[in-house]
C-alpha cells in the first residue's frame, strides 16, 4: 500500500476479501479525510506515506469453568497508523 495513490489503494482493498481490508480501507478515508479538512490537501495528488499496525490494549475477560474453576480470554486489539502526504 505504501506509495500507492489514495484512490488505487482504497480500490485495492475494496476487492481484498480478507476481514481486516475494510477496517484499513476506514483508517485510509479518516487519514484522507483529515487531510483535507486540517491541512487543506488536494485529495487526488495525495499518497499512502506510511502504514503501519501496532499492538494495543488487551481486553482481560473470565469464563466460567467446571468445579468452580475459571479461566481468562484474552482479546488483543490492535492500534492502525495511516500517514498520506504528497
Amino acid at each position: 500500500m505504501r506509495g500507492k495513490k489514495v484512490d488505487q489503494a482504497l480500490n485495492i482493498l475494496r476487492f481484498t476479501p480478507k476481514k481486516a481490508a475494510g477496517i484499513v480501507a476506514k483508517a485510509v478515508e479518516s487519514a484522507v479525510a483529515n487531510a483535507e479538512h486540517n491541512d487543506g490537501a488536494d485529495v487526488d495528488a495525495l499518497r499512502i506515506t506510511s502504514i503501519h499496525v501496532e499492538q494495543g490494549a488487551t481486553l482481560k475477560r473470565f469464563s466460567a469453568r467446571a468445579k468452580g474453576r475459571g479461566n481468562r480470554i484474552s482479546k488483543p486489539t490492535c492500534h492502525i497508523f495511516v500517514t498520506v502526504g504528497n
